[in-house]
């Protein structure tokens, strides 16, 4: 039983960087929004960055995930 407790402990305590992720996605697109709506010529540049960034902070987000998928099913 106390090993039990201390996987879902630990499976909780691993996906707390889901939070920053979640900041960093909103501040991403919160970005991505404001230079568009200041210089729409420069959409096609900035798309592409905006989508590299996203791409980097969800991967932190698969890797939370996965640390407390083996913490709970290991």
């Amino acid at each position: 039983m106390e090993l039990e407790a201390a996987k879902m402990i630990g499976a909780g305590l691993a996906v707390i960087g889901l939070f920053g992720v979640g900041i960093g996605i909103g501040n991403i697109f919160s970005s991505l929004i404001t230079s568009v709506a200041r210089n729409p010529a420069a959409r096609s540049q900035v798309f592409g960055l905006a989508i590299l960034g996203f791409a980097l902070v969800e991967a932190v987000a698969l890797y939370a995930l996965l640390i407390s998928f083996l913490i709970l099913f290991t």
